[in-house]
């Protein structure tokens, strides 16, 4: 909709950004906002994250980096290196949909034709977490779709999976397609996770609607979330960097996360398996399963609301 021209910041611009919110006090993870953080990769290399490294280096890492980028990033293995080095420790994908017609559908060029848990699992081996943005409601989209995002899901190990509902926002080329289907209902809610749909799919609507909670309900069930957080970690390399100071909220966050997850939840069993393995084996490891843990529970919230 913005065209494909990227437009990109001064280094000298962001650095005072940056400047702003340490004077102010702010510690601990800062997303940059960037529907595709590596639009403009030479500048990056170049300008941005040698200038992103120093900075860190003279503030005592301060912060941890999160960004959004392209399932390409993984065929950089230069730009990775840079990112992890600068900070940056989660990445948000949109995957889309593990079947290929639909992403032919909705022009996903760079998700085509290319084996999308191996991509994953290569930016999670460079010590990026993955999150990933994923749709169901493609017309090309067949009955068994819904399995097959459970399974991709859980295979790559992409622990904070966003499912969400096909819908056509105002403007876009699906919108104006649905429109001259004459298939067009009313406007987007603007949130595609609540169970709303603008259009009339392909699919039937309550089969639909049913598959998609199946999803929800499957991937951050207990079970099967501390088995992508399992799989997730078995890949992960930490990046080797000096951790920030740890804050006294991460400390009442860790011993919140026994009571209520070791204690009160259902899944403690595969809570306490996991806690134990990656306290005896890599700190790093162990660290970033708590936080995953806390986000679970949070999830699991969300999605029986």
């Amino acid at each position: 909709m913005n065209g494909h021209t990227p437009r990109t910041k001064r280094k000298e611009q962001l650095i005072s950004e940056l400047d702003s919110l340490y004077d102010r006090g702010w510690r601990g993870s800062l997303f940059i906002v960037d529907d595709n953080f590596i639009g403009n990769k030479k500048k990056l290399k170049a300008e941005t994250l040698p200038a992103l490294i120093k900075w860190k280096e003279s503030k005592k890492y301060p912060f941890a980096f999160y960004t959004e980028a392209s399932i390409n990033l993984a065929d950089d293995p230069e730009l990775m290196r840079l990112m992890v080095a600068a900070g940056f420790d989660v990445v948000f994908v949109g995957i889309e949909t593990p079947n290929n017609e639909s992403l032919v559908e909705c022009t996903k060029h760079q998700n085509q034709n290319r084996d999308l848990v191996a991509s994953v699992k290569i930016l999670q081996q460079f010590g990026l977490e993955v999150q990933g943005g994923f749709i169901v409601g493609f017309d090309s989209d067949p009955e068994s779709i819904f399995q097959t995002q459970i399974d991709f899901i859980q295979k790559s190990g992409i622990v904070t999976a966003m499912v969400g509902l096909l819908n056509a926002p105002t403007g876009t080329r699906l919108y104006q397609r649905l429109k001259r289907e004459g298939r067009l209902l009313n406007s987007f809610t603007g949130n595609n996770t609540d169970f709303s749909l603008n259009f009339v799919p392909k699919m039937d609507c309550d089969r639909l609607i049913e598959g998609y909670k199946h999803i929800l309900d499957t991937i951050y069930s207990p079970t099967e979330y501390y088995e992508r957080v399992r799989t997730f970690l078995q890949v992960y390399r930490p990046p080797r960097t000096k951790p920030g100071k740890i804050q006294s909220h991460q400390i009442k966050a860790f011993f919140r996360s026994i009571w209520f997850l070791g204690i009160k939840e259902n899944g403690k069993r595969q809570y306490w398996r996991l806690f134990i393995s990656y306290l005896m084996k890599s700190p790093p490891k162990f660290a970033r399963f708590i936080l995953l843990a806390v986000y679970g529970y949070h999830f699991r919230k969300v999605a029986m609301a």
